[in-house]
């Protein structure tokens, strides 16, 4: 029977470290410091709401269907996996393209840098 990857210690929560690799087939056991993905940190309910949400095309109403939760539980639990995987939740602050000509015309900025800051902004 196999059971899930631990990957923190169950008596001082710290990362566990993975030393030991093992084919079931053959018996070959490898031995060395191994590291896992980010993902495998994650807990089995993160791990399925990711699976639901991949497989809903990232479109959070059928999330919300599927799971039976609200659009804020939605954002909660994505928000909750982002910062698990070690990334911010917080958004870029806007610019604003009224903003950006005005620093180009007052000479804040050059047009070069204009350019790149609109060019961000239609990235988003």
């Amino acid at each position: 029977m196999a059971y899930p990857l631990l990957t923190n210690c169950p008596v001082c929560s710290q990362q566990l470290k993975i030393t030991k690799l093992q084919c079931r087939h053959c018996q070959t056991t490898i031995e060395n410091e191994f590291e896992v993905s980010k993902l495998a940190a994650l807990g089995k309910e993160q791990l399925r709401f990711i699976e639901v949400f991949l497989k809903c095309r990232g479109n959070i109403k059928e999330v919300e269907k599927e799971l039976g939760i609200s659009y804020p539980t939605v954002r909660g639990k994505l928000d909750e996996i982002i910062s698990a995987l070690g990334y911010s939740t917080q958004k870029k602050p806007e610019i604003d393209k009224k903003k950006i000509v005005t620093m180009l015309e007052k000479g804040e900025i050059s047009a070069e840098e204009a350019i790149e800051l609109l060019k961000e902004e239609e990235e988003e």
